[in-house]
């Protein structure tokens, strides 16, 4: 069995002297892993950063064995911003988060082009954090679990909301919301009207995506939320705290 896609290099690990397994996000074959033979070659070494594009080839005798990678490269994205910490932080978090959270071998072509359009906003570092928080929205969207934040829980209004219920996943005002406020998740605006975010707004909008994922998608598979993620947030709560806003 055999196939050829495009896909982004989620994860890598050492295998023996010279092989890597390798973990990627292909457009028709969803997350998928394989062996590459020579992955830790000098001259292939760089190839296989996170973030990075290839043109793969797949092959294994069963469609459920493990099987071999053959890869070129296709775009080399990470070392552009290497020197940048939050911007290399938010990818690393990106990745790990799909590698974490998407079923093998089912294709989900929405996150593939979600996690490229991601990756270019870090590329031109304009708009990137507020990018990568509609990211995990959609991630959300596209593992079954979105949130409804178009009108109120109560009253089905869409005027003043500002928080979201941990059950529902759907938006409250803040006069519906008033009373349960302690128990709520803070809504920031910029997800229901324009304008930029602040720093502040960026946090709130982690912690509102962070919580689902992990209560709805990571927690019911006896995980936990990557490591890589909690940094990102680290970093962006670094970035309110210096910003003031």
């Amino acid at each position: 069995m055999d196939w050829r896609d495009s896909g982004i290099v989620l994860s890598t690990r050492r295998h023996g002297e010279r092989a890597l397994l390798l973990h990627v996000l292909t457009l028709e074959h969803g997350r998928h892993a394989g062996l590459l033979r020579n992955g830790q070659s000098v001259k292939q070494r760089g190839w296989y950063e996170i973030g990075n594009q290839l043109d793969l080839a797949w092959r294994a005798r069963l469609a459920e064995h493990l099987g071999m990678f053959r890869a070129e490269l296709e775009a080399s994205h990470a070392a552009r911003f290497l020197d940048d910490g939050p911007r290399l932080a938010a990818l690393v978090a990106a990745t790990a988060l799909a590698d974490a959270t998407l079923p093998e071998h089912e294709p989900h072509p929405r996150a593939y082009r979600g996690l490229l359009a991601l990756i270019a906003a870090l590329e031109e570092n304009r708009g990137w954090a507020e990018f990568y928080v509609r990211w995990e929205l959609d991630l959300l969207a596209e593992l079954g679990f979105g949130l409804d934040l178009a009108s109120c829980a109560a009253t089905g209004r869409n005027d003043t909301l500002i928080y979201v219920s941990p059950r529902s996943g759907q938006a409250v005002s803040a006069s519906a919301g008033e009373p349960y406020r302690d128990r709520l998740l803070v809504l920031p605006p910029f997800l229901v009207a324009p304008g930029p975010p602040t720093s502040a707004d960026l946090a709130d909008g982690l912690a509102l995506t962070g919580f689902f994922l992990e209560r709805r998608v990571v927690e019911p598979h006896g995980r936990k939320m990557p490591p890589a993620r909690a940094r990102f947030v680290d970093a962006i709560r670094r970035m309110a705290t210096m910003g003031g806003g």
